[in-house]
């Protein structure tokens, strides 16, 4: 008989298969000229430098937990009589690490080659480069989601312990945070330099070729929005389908997550194939309609499979409210960044008066972008709460991630066709390719701000999912009262914890950026006719390409080891109650910045574009000097300590929900008598 859970590796295997299609599809197109060529080759030896390095360092990080996991849990080795769950745990962990590696490799392989292909396509018009770009993207955006289900599914087979699951969610959480910290403090380490020196100082084009940071720029975009963006979604995508799968073990509904994560790979597949564009249609238009689509499509598919399958239908509710908030969120991020709407407008206007008005309204409006992403959240954790308790909490993050393969596919676009803009600018391309890959790039720059909205938004369910599966393997009955001094003071840490993770990774940023500046620098002045853009002369790019590649990673590790080694000592200290309200509050104060960095780093991205334009002066006028300069803030807020945020504080949830058994019977106020 066929087990209904099966839906979810049938799905993975196609869409890893539809995703070798688009692989196929884009590396058959032509890549242009030899200059174009040239330049593409240095974006991907760039890019593949920086993941050889990273995923070298990141190898002896994961060996050494999955070491320490094995020894330790789920009971420590010397206590069990039980050795090989410790062993599968262990290599569960191992398996999620290599899944989400392979995931983040794959998208960057083919990032990297679509780029050039998509701009040399605009020579052809609008239509075949923009498919060039959008297939690239969903290459990435399905195998995120056909890797993670397809891992999901071979652990939970092999073991049929939800609790091993955890294991392979944390491997890919883990890796996850060092991917996005480590590709956000690259990306924004040379934009903010290139844009510094280029644009403010010299006054030389975006994407100039005589800028020594324009390659090291074009690489950031793959390693931060295509490698890093995709280990985020994955981390999320995992981790709530494995929250729901423990959620389910006591209520008997271990599987139904995976029938609805499978069903929802497949209405991305179908989404993906209807995302096209005519000659004179709008990028931006078809890629929100894909999305759409993609959402009926699953609403429709879910309905019929759970009646078929007699599941009570307040679990389809559940997760249908979680697939509405996760739209509400993207249109409300789409709002506030969109180069069309009020808050961009009325930014662009606040730099005719200065760098501070820029930044104050700017940041103004993020701080009201908070507010209905957070109000959505908390509707739809109410309504899937009353639906089916705790249980239906879960189901909606599910539902919100359902069509997680296409959102990383527009978001995996963006990179893409910012990187062919470039591209088509340093290859001297006509005037009309740049402006269709302007087009795109405009489009792309949307996308992307919806796609960390909608990240940030499933991110939110998904983590509070995880606090009840916290909860569940603490013991189930445990509440956590704020009059309780324990909790208020895990509470009181945790919120501090997203503004210090944010601190850090944020100052990694400036440091980076003050190196890479003092070599731009020294370029300009000490080669001969680069400047003055004379025929022959070139800018040592590989110098900024190092600078950024050595920082990224020296950077990273402090603020990602903080935030798992002070969720385990406030645990081994406090016990449960502690460790209960400090995931609370990383969660509340944790979705609050990721929302406002990520809202208001856009709308200063956007900001700057619409004055680039034409608008208030257009380009090199103070106005523009401002914008950049409000951008320049802006890139680490949206690139860097936004988005890593989501990672973080389910990477904390993860880190609790492991060893909350462990806390329970050895923390210092239990072993005191204080607790």
């Amino acid at each position: 008989m066929f087990e209904p859970w099966l839906i979810a590796p049938i799905s993975a295997i196609i869409s890893i298969l539809v995703g070798l299609y688009f692989y196929h599809y884009v590396n058959k197109q032509d890549s242009g000229t030899e200059r174009m060529k040239e330049i593409a080759y240095a974006i991907e030896e760039g890019a593949n430098a920086f993941l050889r390095r990273e995923y070298t360092v990141l190898t002896i990080f994961v060996l050494i937990v999955a070491t320490l996991l094995g020894i330790t849990l789920p009971e420590p080795i010397w206590a069990t009589t039980e050795p090989l769950k410790n062993l599968a745990l262990s290599v569960a962990y191992l398996f999620g690490s290599f899944c989400s590696a392979l995931a983040g490799f794959l998208g960057l392989s083919i990032a990297t080659k679509a780029n050039t292909k998509a701009a040399n396509a605009a020579k052809e018009g609008l239509n075949k480069a923009f498919q060039i770009g959008f297939r690239g993207g969903a290459v990435m955006g399905l195998a995120v989601v056909g890797a993670g289900l397809i891992g999901i599914s071979i652990v939970y087979a092999i073991t049929g312990d939800p609790g091993i699951v955890l294991g392979y969610s944390f491997g890919a959480s883990a890796l996850a945070l060092f991917a996005k910290a480590g590709g956000g403090i690259y990306t924004k380490t040379a934009d903010i330099s290139a844009d510094l020196v280029g644009k403010v100082e010299l006054g030389i084009p975006e994407d100039d070729p005589r800028n020594p940071a324009v390659i090291a720029d074009n690489v950031g975009d793959n390693v931060g929005d295509v490698a890093g963006m995709g280990a985020d979604l994955f981390d999320s995508y995992v981790a709530s389908i494995v929250a729901v799968m423990i959620l389910g073990q006591a209520l008997g509904l271990v599987e139904i997550p995976l029938v609805f994560a499978g069903l929802g790979i497949l209405a991305a597949i179908l989404g993906a194939l209807t995302v096209r564009v005519g000659k004179h249609g709008s990028p931006g238009r078809s890629l929100n309609m894909g999305t759409y689509i993609t959402c009926t499509i699953f609403a429709v598919l879910t309905f019929v499979v759970a009646y078929y399958l007699n599941y009570d239908p307040r679990i389809w509710g559940a997760a249908i409210v979680g697939l509405i908030a996760g739209v509400v969120i993207g249109m409300t991020s789409d709002y506030f960044t969109s180069d069309d709407k009020a808050p961009v407008k009325k930014t662009a206007e606040a730099s005719l008066t200065g760098t501070a008005t820029n930044i104050i309204t700017g940041f103004s409006y993020g701080l009201h972008s908070v507010f209905p992403p957070l109000i959505g959240i908390g509707v739809a954790s109410a309504v899937a709460y009353y639906l089916y308790g705790l249980f239906g909490i879960g189901m909606a993050a599910v539902g919100m991630l359902s069509i997680v393969g296409l959102i990383v596919s527009n978001d995996a676009y963006g990179p893409i066709v910012d990187n062919s803009r470039g591209i088509a600018m340093q290859g001297a391309l006509s005037d009309e390719v740049i402006r269709i890959t302007d087009e795109m790039d405009s489009a792309g720059n949307t996308a992307k701000a919806i796609t960390k909205g909608f990240a940030i938004g499933a991110a939110g369910l998904t983590v509070i999912a995880l606090l009840a599966a916290f909860q569940e393997r603490a013991g189930g009955n445990i509440t956590f009262d704020l009059m309780n001094p324990l909790v208020l003071l895990g509470a009181l840490i945790g919120i501090a914890m997203p503004a210090v993770f944010s601190a850090m990774v944020m100052l990694g940023v400036g440091r980076n950026a003050e190196r890479m500046i003092a070599e731009i620098r020294r370029q300009f002045k000490e080669i001969p006719g680069l400047k003055e853009g004379k025929q022959g002369v070139k800018p040592d790019y590989a110098k900024c390409v190092d600078i950024a590649t050595i920082g990224a990673l020296k950077e990273l590790m402090p603020a990602s080891i903080v935030a798992i080694s002070v969720t385990l000592i406030v645990g081994f200290i406090g016990g449960i109650q502690a460790l209960g309200g400090y995931l609370a509050g990383t969660i509340f104060s944790g979705l609050l910045f990721a929302l406002l960095m990520a809202n208001a780093g856009g709308l200063w991205d956007n900001a700057k574009k619409l004055i680039e334009s034409g608008e208030h002066g257009g380009k090199g006028s103070e106005a523009h000097k401002a914008a950049v300069v409000g951008d320049t803030v802006g890139d680490p807020f949206k690139d860097t300590a936004g988005p890593s945020l989501n990672t973080m504080i389910t990477v904390m949830s993860l880190v609790a929900s492991l060893f909350a058994v462990l806390i329970a019977n050895y923390n210092l106020f239990k072993l005191l008598g204080l607790g």
